[in-house]
Formats: C-alpha cells, sequence, structure tokens
C-alpha cells in the first residue's frame, strides 16, 4: 500500500489551511508530518483519512483514487491525540470495540477476536492490564490501548495525531520506541503529526516540514537536520546563532565577513548574507586563533546534562550567542562568568537575506 497526495487544497473560509500539497509515502514507510501550530499538519491527516475532504487536489491509495471515499472504506487507523477510548468499556473492550461493530459478514469469530486483542495488548505490553478500565491507566498507557485499537482492525494505512503530545518528557521515551519497534512488524504506510523536532528526528524514516500550509523540506532526519533548505527549516529543528556578513557580487562562500548586524551598512555591490550556526558548532576560545572571530563576554555557564551551556554576549552588537561545550573542554578553558573570549564557526550555513531558498555551506 501506497499514499500518494498531489496538490491537495483546503481553505477553512478565507483562511488557506494547505496551499497545493504534494507528498508519496511508500509501504513500510515512517513519515512524520512536523511544523508549528496552523502549519496544516492535522489538516492533510485527516484528509488522507477521509475525515476531511479537499477543495481541489486528490489523495491516491495504491494508485485508487480515494478523495471522496468514506473514512470506513479506507481501511485506515487512527490514533487521535487524546486517544478517544471509551471509559465504560474494559481495555479488553476497547480493543476489540472495531472489530465487534463489523458487519456480520465481515466480523471475525468470537474465538478469534479474543486471540487477537490478546495478541495486541502482548505486543504493547499491556495484556495484565485487559480488565481495567482507561481511568485506572497512565497516560503512556492509554496511547499504548489507542494504538493496539487502531492495529486491531488490520489497517492498511496507520495516522497518528500528535499521539505522545499528552505525555511528559520521561513517559513518552516508552510508547516512541514502540511505535519504532513496531517498524518491522508493520509493512504498511504510517504517518504522524508532531510539532517535536527531536521525536520526529528520532522516529521517523522521513521528515516532511511544513510551514502555512506549504512544504518546506522532505527528507531523511539526518538530511533535514544537517542540510535544512531554507532559514526556516534551520530555526524550526534546534537552537541557532544568528551570523550576519557580506560578501562581494559573485564571491565564494569562503568570502563570507562579519558585519556589526542586520543594518551593518554594505557597499552597493556587497550581498547582505546570513550564516547559520548550531550551538555545538561554535568553538570557544581565550585567545584568537587565525580564523574569523567574534568577541563575547561570557554571561552565564549552566551544566545541561552531558554539555555544559554558555550565555555569551557579542562585545561589538551585544547580540546574545548560545554555545555548548564539553565539561572537560569547561575546565580546559577554566571560564567563569564575566571573562571575554573568542567565538568562531566550526560549521555554518550560509543564506541571502534577500533569497533564502539559495544557500551554500563554509
Amino acid at each position: 500500500m501506497s499514499i500518494d497526495i498531489k496538490e491537495v487544497k483546503k481553505n477553512f473560509g478565507s483562511f488557506s489551511a494547505l496551499g497545493g500539497v504534494s507528498l508519496s509515502v511508500q509501504t513500510g514507510e515512517l513519515v512524520a508530518l512536523l511544523g508549528p501550530s496552523g502549519s496544516g499538519k492535522t489538516t492533510l491527516l485527516r484528509i488522507i483519512a477521509g475525515l476531511e475532504i479537499p477543495d481541489a487536489g486528490s489523495v491516491l491509495f495504491d494508485g485508487i483514487d480515494t478523495t471522496l471515499q468514506r473514512p470506513k472504506d479506507r481501511q485506515v487507523g487512527f490514533v487521535f491525540q487524546h486517544y478517544a477510548l471509551f471509559r465504560h468499556m474494559s481495555i479488553f473492550e476497547n480493543v476489540a470495540f472495531g472489530l465487534r461493530v463489523r458487519p456480520r459478514r465481515t466480523r471475525p469469530a468470537r474465538a478469534e477476536i479474543k486471540e487477537r486483542v490478546l495478541n495486541l495488548l502482548k505486543l504493547v505490553q499491556l495484556e495484565s492490564l485487559a480488565h481495567r478500565h482507561p481511568s485506572q491507566l497512565s497516560g503512556g498507557q492509554r496511547q499504548r490501548v489507542a494504538l493496539a485499537r487502531a492495529l486491531a482492525v488490520e489497517p492498511k494505512v496507520l495516522l497518528l495525531d500528535e499521539p505522545f503530545g499528552a505525555l511528559d518528557a520521561q513517559v513518552r521515551q516508552g510508547p516512541r520506541r514502540l511505535v519504532r519497534r513496531l517498524h518491522d512488524d508493520l509493512y504498511i504506510p504510517r504517518v504522524f503529526v508532531t510539532h517535536d523536532q527531536e521525536e520526529a528526528l528520532e522516529v521517523a524514516d522521513r521528515v516532511v516540514v511544513m510551514n502555512a500550509g506549504r512544504i518546506e523540506q522532505i527528507g531523511t532526519p539526518q538530511e533535514i537536520y544537517e542540510h535544512p533548505a531554507n532559514p526556516f527549516v534551520y530555526k524550526f529543528l534546534g537552537n541557532v546563532n544568528l551570523f550576519h556578513g557580506r560578501a562581494q557580487t559573485g564571491a565564494t562562500p569562503s568570502a563570507f565577513t562579519f558585519t556589526g548586524g542586520a543594518d551593518d551598512d554594505a557597499s552597493a555591490s556587497a550581498g547582505n548574507l546570513v550564516g547559520y550556526v548550531r550551538p555545538h558548532d561554535l568553538d570557544v576560545t581565550r585567545t584568537k586563533n587565525g580564523a574569523q572571530t567574534v568577541e563575547a563576554i561570557v554571561r552565564h555557564i549552566t551544566a545541561v546534562g552531558p554539555f555544559v551551556r554558555l550565555d555569551l554576549e557579542r562585545r561589538d552588537t551585544g547580540d546574545a550567542l548560545a554555545a555548548e561545550i564539553s565539561h572537560d573542554r569547561l575546565k580546559e578553558l577554566n571560564l567563569h562568568a564575566g571573562e571575554h573570549v573568542h567565538v568562531t564557526p566550526r560549521r555554518m550555513q550560509v543564506f541571502r537575506e534577500d533569497e533564502p531558498a539559495n544557500d551554500y555551506s563554509i
């Protein structure tokens, strides 16, 4: 089973939720729709499920147009953000529900339903809680029940809307690992919506970054993180430092020269550039090392798990910078708040201010 979305558009009144989105999801693939609130992620997911009808474009399952097909005819499993479990039913009955309400001609025998439900509860590690009710479970356990219920009907496509959003950071690690572990067992296309960058990069085979109803970039987690297509993707995928600069028209990327800031006066022939650098790609030294550097003042030093975060302030502009170094490096530098340092980008991705989609790296 494959999913092909072709030039799908959807408006809600004057608001354009999707502005011509095209996407293919292959059999066995786990794809994350990643983006801020209002970017169109859930609308696209609901259109795939048949819960919304697009204003234009088409949705194809294995080459068959299902755009106007009813949700129940699409054989889609859907895990909602808040699980939508039946409070008055046991965990067993919640998972069995989709099988029990099938028409008699397609409904499995009672023994088969029992066997399938118990196997799924074992898969999600809840077999000992089959007779409990949702109110007696933790958030992570309820999420696993919702997943088992979606899988019980043997869907051709599995869709998950913010499946871990209601869980705290520690609890969501278990369900994340479960979804990843099911990768080899479920040879069907799976699409999940998230606004959590770490979640998308950890779980998905491919990530679709969305913004304002359009797709900004599609790629593997590594491609998306290491080679963002534009400034929006770069900034959305984590903390970033900005370095304004300029280059003479036609100059190579290595000709990037730091300037004081966005409003720095440049010659008419200069191209205004912005360099993007992750905190862990900033080299911090006590003395200038010969490369292009900016001088900064150490404002705060904070230990954050395996690394140390340095909050810095540029001496020339007052702009804030963030660097991440190891504990050993901090001991080597013997830094304290208030001291002056030199900061050098080890890896920078540069975009022209007036042409953010045209980028190159240095």
